[in-house]
């Protein structure tokens, strides 16, 4: 952490860009083959998110490969992906790549909590996949991201407004 009297530290969005990007990649690969692991085959993560955009049509069964329904799964889950990590990069972008890694497994947690327990309302057909699984690969993705953050940012200041 760095520290300037009477200057304001800018977030460095192209980092939270790169950090989003890399924790967005790792969950997705993540997720696939817990998924994978789990039910058998992993495109049933990869329709899942897809349905968000194209609809309950694409769910599974048969939870097969479909290149349309995995790249808008792509897609979508890199959007938010860098929608989340610019909020972590926001959050924490003051302290340092300690609190950057803890700090941002904390976000991932209540990333969790939004997307089981709130946005699961739009889109009930994840609550299938509200499990220990899905908690550690949103801890995972949040210190990710604040890690990379952390490691990427380039340190800028700018002069504290007066009150």
């Amino acid at each position: 952490m760095t520290s300037r009297p009477g200057l304001r530290q800018l977030v460095d969005w192209r980092a939270a860009f790169w950090a989003g990007i890399i924790a967005g990649i790792a969950f997705f690969l993540l997720q696939m083959a817990l998924t994978a692991r789990l039910l058998g085959t992993p495109w049933v993560f990869a329709r899942m998110t897809a349905a968000m955009a194209l609809g309950r049509g694409v769910l599974p069964p048969p939870a097969t490969f479909d290149a349309g329904v995995v790249a808008v799964a792509i897609a979508l889950h890199m959007l938010l992906a860098l929608v989340y990590s610019a909020l972590i990069a926001f959050v924490l972008h003051r302290w340092g790549l300690l609190v950057g890694v803890v700090g941002g497994a904390l976000l991932g947690l209540a990333l969790y909590a939004i997307n089981y327990w709130t946005l699961a309302g739009l889109f009930p057909w994840f609550l299938d996949l509200k499990s220990g699984v899905a908690l550690v690969s949103h801890v995972v993705f949040g210190a990710l991201a604040g890690g990379v953050y952390e490691l990427l940012e380039v340190e800028r200041f700018v002069p504290e407004e007066s009150a």
